[in-house]
């Protein structure tokens, strides 16, 4: 048996503690493995994993200078085989100093790099990078950016391992979006989910809103953002009498279910995506859904195939699409049955788990250093 350690600091839920909580949720079902999660006292993030009823230590985690944190860690690391699973390079220096501590050659450590990233040059962090036995990157976009940065990085302990997404049973019920926007049967029901923020594109996806019929959509901008930012948006909305047609409803935990309810959603991101699980979660439900080109979508979205892909930061460009699949329901019926039918073949979740479990079991057969 494997033991398996997630580490995750963040004090908000994001991309990586939901990669966390989908392994951890698999992890704890599996024979092979005992599982267990390593995070701060916030909950935010506690309320999600204790609802997978599984060992959870509340540590500090609060960096390099952080010595209590990797000192009570590593009493956990003393015995058996253990894969300690970080998410950010924060986390990998309290991971490494408590296998230092532990004393254990049998423990691994492991970093997923979740974002488009370059290797930071001054020693410490080299030492850093030397001392983690294997890098997980989500796309082929991640592996590039920082393997070019750093052409004496050792490639043989790093791996592209495509994220994946799957519905969870223990989110709280959905909200009726149909109900909430009042909907109407001849109106498209449009939805963003991601954070609110500038680099998400979400000032482009209103002006794209304005140059379409407001007869013809509603609009549900879902996720939290700064306060600041958030006032800028409505201001814009208020201005541009979108009142009727655009509502921004916040957090939502359940969003496959919000998926389910419409009719194609739009990702307009700014910043290059390291992969866009968003993308994955409209392809999994059989959903149309229309996404920026600047970052690892084209790995796995092809334009007019499962996807409609347009440029970064041109609001034209999004109204045009947004345009074409709210007139044409054959044609996102279409594309959302060929992105199930991708996501099914390549993207689910059962591939991506598999592929992490044989990487955790792989640490044990073979240096890769």
């Amino acid at each position: 048996m494997i033991n398996v350690f997630h580490i995750v600091s963040n004090k908000v839920w994001t991309g990586a503690e939901e990669y966390a909580y989908g392994l951890t949720s698999q992890l704890r079902n599996d024979k092979n493995f005992y599982v267990e999660v390593v995070c701060r006292k916030n909950d935010a993030v506690l309320t999600h994993f204790r609802r997978l009823e599984v060992p959870i230590s509340i540590l500090p985690l609060k960096g390099i200078t952080d010595m209590d944190s990797p000192m009570r860690f590593a009493r956990l690391l003393r015995k058996g085989r253990n894969v300690v699973h970080v998410h950010t390079f924060h986390d990998a220096f309290a991971a490494v100093m408590a296998r230092r501590m532990s004393e254990n050659p049998n423990t691994k450590v492991v970093i997923t790099v979740h974002g488009i990233a370059k290797p930071k040059s001054n020693y410490i962090y080299r030492k850093l990078y030397k001392a983690i036995d294997h890098f997980i990157f989500v796309s082929q976009l991640a592996y590039d950016t920082w393997i070019k940065a750093d052409p004496k990085f050792n490639t043989k302990k790093a791996s592209v391992i495509h994220d994946s997404v799957m519905e969870n049973p223990l989110a709280e019920p959905p909200i009726d979006l149909h109900k909430r926007l009042a909907v109407e049967p001849h109106q498209a029901l449009i939805l963003y989910h991601g954070r609110i923020c500038p680099e998400k594109g979400i000032d482009v996806l209103l002006k794209a809103a304005t140059q379409i019929n407001k007869d013809l959509f509603k609009l549900a901008v879902v996720g939290e953002g700064k306060r600041k930012y958030i006032s800028q948006l409505k201001g814009f909305i208020v201005a541009n009498q979108l009142v009727r047609n655009v509502s921004l409803v916040g957090f939502q935990e359940n969003i496959a279910e919000l998926i389910k309810q419409c009719d194609f959603g739009v990702l307009p991101s700014i910043e290059p995506e390291a992969l866009g699980i968003a993308n994955l979660e409209y392809m999994m439900q059989g959903k149309a859904h229309i996404s920026t080109n600047n970052g690892a979508q084209p790995e796995y979205v092809s334009n007019g195939q499962n996807a409609l892909l347009v440029e970064p930061n041109n609001h034209h460009a999004l109204a045009a699409a947004m345009k074409n699949l709210i007139n044409d329901k054959e044609v996102r019926e279409r594309i959302g049955q060929r992105a199930k039918a991708d996501f099914d073949d390549k993207l689910n979740y059962g591939v991506f788990y598999d592929s992490i479990c044989s990487l955790y079991q792989s640490l044990f057969k073979k240096s890769i250093h």
